[in-house]
């Protein structure tokens, strides 16, 4: 559960870093501006719609830090408005997927050499299996 009180100290830190007013920033994120005053009051708790507006328009906030305190802020953004954080992620995938692609193409030889033509696999059915015990099948028609 949020910290009502915590919350609005640190909405009022992400209004601040951006010189931003109430009314501004519920311009900003496309919510009414008596949204934002009942939040600072304290009178309202935000929503989750509320939330993911303050995320899609400032890429800096960072959903834990927002919610619980726990990260940074501002966070550090990088290119096409990926985190930091997401990034490190994924560190080191791509120079590992590099590294195994290249280990499979030295242990392997040509394909045409070792059964001719390549043949396309067609997929003949799908069945998809759902947690409540039912299930759906899909037939190639072809």
């Amino acid at each position: 559960m949020v910290n009502k009180e915590d919350f609005i100290e640190r909405l009022e830190k992400v209004l601040d870093y951006y010189d931003l007013s109430a009314s501004a920033f519920a311009d900003k994120i496309g919510v009414q501006r008596s949204s934002i005053s009942h939040l600072l009051s304290g009178r309202n708790n935000p929503s989750l719609d509320f939330i993911m507006r303050i995320l899609h328009n400032f890429p800096e906030v960072e959903l834990y830090w927002l919610l619980n305190g726990k990260g940074s802020f501002p966070a550090e953004v990088e290119e096409k408005g990926v985190s930091s954080t997401a990034s490190n992620l994924f560190a080191g995938t791509e120079d590992e997927n590099t590294e195994i692609d290249n280990q499979q193409s030295a242990n392997e030889a040509p394909i045409d050499t070792i059964s001719g033509p390549v043949q396309k696999n067609e997929i003949a059915r799908i069945v998809v299996f759902y947690k409540n015990g039912t299930f759906e099948e899909y037939k190639n028609s072809n």
